[in-house]
Parts: C-alpha cells; structure tokens; sequence
C-alpha cells in the first residue's frame, strides 16, 4: 500500500466512524495533516482522490467537505466504470441485470404508487409512438426501467441498475437495428410489466421482468456466439 493510499484510508475511518459526518467541514489542511502525522502533500493527495471518489467536495474559497454520502452520489461512478468493460463482459452485466432487476421489479409491484404507476405508462406509450425509431424507442424503454426501479424507493439498488444500464441500452439498441421484429416483442413484454405493476401483483411482475430481461439476453448471447463463429 503506498503512502497516498495509507492517507486516504486514515481520512476515511475518519468518515467512517462518524468523527467527520455527511456536510461536516474538515480542519485546515495543515491542522488535519498534523493531527493524523501526514504531510501536507500526502494529505493533499489523499483529499483530490477522495473528491473524485466523491467522499469529499472541494469548495475553492471556503472549504473541504464530507458530501451527503448518498448513495446516488457515491455509486454514480459505477457507469463510467462499466462502459470500460471490454468482451464477454456484456454479457455478465445483461446476467447482474436479469439477477437483479425482476426482484426489484416485484417490490415495485408493492410499493408503486399513482404518480410512479402513472410516469410508467407515460413511457410505455410514448415507446409505441416511436416503435419505429430505434433510437426514441430505447430512450424511453431506459426511462420506462428507471421508473419502475425508482418505485422501489431503495436508492442504491436503483444506482446499481441505472450503472449497468448504459452498456446494455446499446445492446437493445443493436438488438432494435438487426432485429426488425424487436420492437414488437419489446413492447409486449413491457405491456406485461405494466400490467402486472398496475395490478399489484409482485409475483407476476417479477415473472414479467424475468422474462423480459432473459429473452434479451439470450438474443445477445446467440448474436455474440455468431458473430465469433463468423
């Protein structure tokens, strides 16, 4: 472990124990760097990577602060991460998506309220209005998912699902330009989703996101599989 490294992990036990809490300000460089026997470079170092990791935020003229440590904060780096996955890789996050999100499906089932139920259907029409612009399609088939992850109400699995999805929205969107049936089977499967979540029905919404996430799924996997025989 480098030194640097050592820094970051005292500044962030620091964090961890609640002795720097979401918004406090930390001391002075100088006076935090005493405290912890670092030097200032390596306190330096130590707080521009934990600003990056979004732990700290860096106020010019005022300050370095603990950020609200949200979920939606600190995850959000996961989507940068993942588009720098190369290979066979796309299909194991279309696999962390078919083990995750029919769960989350099912409890939005449960929790969805009006107001959620009511942005859903917004996007599955707004989906048949474009079935046949690929492009829309997909826009709003990601905005449909969001919605329905966002019911759920748990903030970090909807970031989880949300940094994986951009790797896998171009494959739907692969999937919608070689593929001239997609958009029908696409929005049939999301009908069901709808129509389960409108009905409250956990298990059949669960059922429906299964099944959805899967035919995807092994669409690409067929796809991958043929175009490395070729």
């Amino acid at each position: 472990m480098s030194l640097t490294d050592k820094a970051i992990d005292r500044i962030r036990e620091l964090v961890q124990s609640g002795e720097l809490p979401p918004g406090a300000k930390l001391p002075p460089e100088q006076q935090l760097a005493a405290e912890l026997g670092l030097s200032r470079n390596l306190m330096r170092e130590a707080v521009k990577a934990l600003a990056v990791s979004r732990v700290l935020e860096i106020r010019r003229g005022d300050g370095t602060y603990v950020t609200s440590l949200e979920p939606e904060l600190l995850l959000s780096g996961i989507g940068s991460a993942v588009e720098l996955l190369r290979g066979d890789t796309l299909l194991e996050l279309t696999e962390v998506r078919r083990l995750f999100e029919p769960i989350a499906t099912g409890l939005a089932a449960d929790r969805i309220s009006a107001e959620g139920l009511a942005e859903v259907e917004r996007h599955l029409e707004a989906m048949q209005a474009a079935r046949d612009d690929v492009e829309e399609l997909n826009e709003h088939d990601a905005a449909f998912h969001r919605a329905v992850i966002a019911a759920t109400g748990n903030a970090t699995l909807a970031t989880l699902l949300e940094g994986i999805a951009s790797r896998t929205l171009r494959a739907r969107v692969w999937r919608g330009l070689v593929d001239e049936d997609a958009a029908g089977r696409t929005l049939a499967e999301h009908k069901a989703i709808y129509h389960a979540l409108a009905a409250g029905d956990a298990a059949l919404a669960q059922a429906a996101a299964l099944m959805h996430v899967s035919t995807t799924e092994q669409w690409l996997r067929e796809h991958l599989d043929r175009d490395g025989a070729s």
